[in-house]
C-alpha cells in the first residue's frame, strides 16, 4: 500500500473535519476543531495553517509522506488564484490561503469551495459514482449546489456558482439574508423550516428536525409547512435542471437525513414539474460528512503532476 497521503480540510463556520486521506480514497486518520470564527478572520487563518501542519507533522510521525494539502472554504473562492475572496460565515475577504499554506507546510496546495469539494467527492466516490453529469444538493440552514461533470467540479466564472439557494420560487416572499425575497432557502431551507412552523404553531424554538418528526406522526400543521417546502424545493430543482440537464440530483445536507421523508415526496413533486426535461434521478448522498474531506483531497490530487501522485 502506499505511503502517501494528502491533508484535508473541510472548514465550516463553526467547526474544521480535517483528515489523512490515500489516494485511494481512504482515510488513515481523521480529526475535527472548532473554527474560531468570533475571534476573526486572522485567527481563523492561523488555525487552519496550524491543523494543517499538525496534520503533516502527524502523517511523518506514521511513517506517512505528505504528498499535498487541499482545503475548502465557505463563501466566494477563486480556485485558480487560490484565494479566498469573501466569506459571511468566517470573515474572508481576499485572504491568500493557498500561498499562505504552501508557505507553511512547504507542500503543494489546492484550495476549494466547501460544496463544490463536496460535489466533487460524492460524484466520484459517492452517490453519483459512474454519472458523467451530477449535481449534489447540500439542504442544511442555507441551500448551495455543485455542478459536476465528467469528474470535474464547475466553478463559474467568478468562483461563485451553484447557488441554488439563492434562485427566487417564491417572489415576494420570505426576506432572504442576501436581500432579495422569496430565495429556496428561505423558503426551504433548515432554518426557515423551523422558523414557519414556529410562527404559526407559536412554539418558540422549533426546528426542521421538529417539524419532520411531527409530520411523520401526522400532524396536521407540520404536514403543511413541511409539503410548502417540498414545493418550493422542487421548484428550484427543476430550474437547476433546466438549466443543467444532470443525470443525477444528489441530496445530502442536514436535512437529506430525513431520508424517503424527504427523498418520495420531492421525487414526486419534480417528476409532477417535468415537461420538455428529462428527469432526473434523484438520490441521498452517500458519503455524509466526509465528503468534505474526501473532496478537498482530491482537489489537491487533481492539482498534482502525474508523478507526484503515483502510488
Amino acid at each position: 500500500m502506499s505511503d502517501q497521503v494528502v491533508v484535508a480540510l473541510d472548514v465550516g463556520g463553526t467547526g474544521m473535519k480535517c483528515a489523512l486521506v490515500r489516494p485511494d480514497g481512504t482515510v488513515h486518520h481523521e480529526e475535527r476543531h472548532a473554527t474560531p470564527a468570533d475571534r476573526g478572520p486572522e485567527a481563523v487563518t492561523e488555525t487552519i495553517l496550524a491543523v494543517a501542519a499538525s496534520l503533516a507533522g502527524k502523517a511523518r510521525a506514521d511513517g506517512l509522506t505528505p504528498i499535498a494539502a487541499g482545503i475548502g472554504v465557505p463563501g466566494v473562492v477563486d480556485e485558480q488564484n487560490g484565494v479566498a475572496v469573501w466569506s459571511a460565515n468566517v470573515g474572508f475577504r481576499d485572504v491568500p490561503l493557498r500561498d499562505l499554506a504552501v508557505q507553511r507546510l512547504e507542500l503543494p496546495v489546492a484550495l476549494g469551495h466547501d460544496m463544490r469539494v463536496g460535489a466533487l467527492a460524492e460524484a466520484r466516490l459517492g452517490a453519483g459514482r459512474g454519472r458523467r453529469h451530477v449535481l449534489f444538493v447540500a439542504i442544511g440552514t442555507g441551500i448551495s449546489a455543485g455542478l459536476v461533470i465528467d469528474g470535474a467540479a464547475y466553478p463559474g466564472a467568478h468562483g461563485a456558482a451553484g447557488e441554488l439557494g439563492h434562485v427566487v420560487v417564491r417572489p415576494g416572499g420570505t426576506a432572504c439574508g442576501c436581500g432579495m425575497r422569496g430565495c429556496l432557502e428561505a423558503e426551504a431551507g433548515g432554518k426557515a423550516i423551523g422558523r414557519r412552523y414556529a410562527e404559526l404553531s407559536g412554539e418558540p424554538g422549533a426546528t426542521a428536525y421538529d417539524v419532520t418528526t411531527r409530520a411523520a406522526r401526522g400532524e396536521e400543521l407540520a404536514v403543511r409547512v413541511w409539503q410548502d417546502a417540498i414545493e418550493a424545493l422542487a421548484d428550484g430543482l427543476i430550474t437547476a435542471q433546466a438549466l443543467y440537464d444532470v443525470g443525477v440530483i444528489v441530496l445530502g445536507g442536514g436535512l437529506a437525513e430525513a431520508g424517503d421523508a424527504l427523498l418520495t415526496p420531492v421525487r414526486a413533486a419534480v417528476a409532477a414539474r417535468v415537461t420538455f426535461h428529462r428527469s432526473p434521478e434523484i438520490v441521498r448522498a452517500g458519503l455524509g460528512d466526509a465528503a468534505g474531506c474526501l473532496g478537498a483531497a482530491l482537489l489537491a490530487l487533481d492539482a498534482l503532476p502525474a508523478q507526484e501522485k503515483s502510488t
